[in-house]
């Protein structure tokens, strides 16, 4: 049972991995990507959209988008992390894996 459970959760890991979420701030002017595992992939800054002199602007923006991302992510994982529960219970439990999450 333990060996099937962490074979799930290396699987689990994989997939999150190989999912990409993104989010923004200032209208589009930071955008984060992470991937399910909260790992920030990228950050793009349109300078159009921003005052590059004005860095404390510039830090709060990346500190907001960081935060949506990886609370994107955390999302994902917990969606992630209920699937498997699901799936190691024993046929007939019902919603007792909901107690979980």
């Amino acid at each position: 049972m333990f060996g099937d459970m962490e074979e799930k959760r290396a699987a689990m890991n994989e997939r999150l991995a190989a999912i990409t979420l993104e989010a923004e701030a200032g209208d589009g002017a930071v955008i984060v990507k992470v991937n399910g595992n909260q790992q920030v992939l990228n950050v793009s800054l349109d300078r159009g959209k921003l005052d590059l002199e004005d860095t404390e602007q510039l830090e709060d923006l990346i500190t907001i988008a960081v935060n949506r991302a990886l609370q994107k992510a955390a999302e994902q994982a917990a969606s992630e992390a209920q699937k498997m529960i699901s799936d190691l219970l024993p046929p007939g439990m019902g919603d007792f894996g909901n107690l979980f999450g």
